[in-house]
């Protein structure tokens, strides 16, 4: 079981660092269109491309699916938290987090695959391009967020849910206040009872 969640690991992160880079590829890609579309709206000599607003549109749904997967490795979607910290109730609600994010996951890629295909028989207007690029993107994000969601739960089950948080989790400031609160003073700054 450590060997499956060490090799899960490794290629999770590999992921990570791909979908890292094409994310970036994505959003400056974004931002050149835009920028494109601003200008040549505004100087006649520079010809108006109707495939750059398509492509722009194409770009931020393909940002927002790939970043929702890495936003799920990383607990950095929305978190609502209704009992006080370390209790009971509170480690369930974050173990049915993980496990509502992998259901989300396989929802996606079971649908997403259905979806995807009927881009086949579609095609953008301006650009032509077929629109099972763009409609493969849920599948896609699904295969992601199952990978992510899994090491996640494989990781709580072996080493509990809060080393599998200090481990994957994004720092916020509630976490290190807390885990300042309870870190031991060193010999300088003990308080110093009364003198006799």
């Amino acid at each position: 079981m450590a060997a499956l969640l060490h090799g899960l690991s490794r290629l999770n992160r590999g992921l990570e660092r791909l979908l890292n880079a094409i994310l970036l590829a994505l959003l400056l890609g974004f931002i050149l269109l835009i920028i494109y579309q601003i200008v040549s709206r505004n100087l006649p000599l520079l010809p108006r491309l109707y495939w750059t607003e398509e492509f722009s549109r194409f770009a931020f749904q393909w940002l927002i699916m790939l970043g929702t997967a890495i936003g799920v490795y990383h607990a950095d979607h929305f978190v609502l938290e209704a009992f006080p910290r370390g209790t009971r109730a509170d480690l369930a609600t974050r173990l049915i987090r993980d496990l509502a994010c992998f259901a989300v996951g396989v929802i996606f890629i079971y649908y997403g695959k259905d979806f995807a295909i009927s881009g086949l028989r579609r095609s953008a207007t301006a650009s032509g391009l077929p629109m099972i690029y763009v409609y493969s993107a849920f599948t896609v994000c699904g295969i992601f967020i199952v990978l992510y969601s899994l090491e996640r739960l494989l990781h709580a089950a072996l080493h509990g849910m809060n080393a599998m948080e200090a481990e994957l989790n994004t720092p916020n400031e509630l976490d290190e206040l807390a885990s300042a609160d309870d870190t031991p003073l060193d010999a300088s700054e003990q308080p110093r009872g009364p003198r006799s």
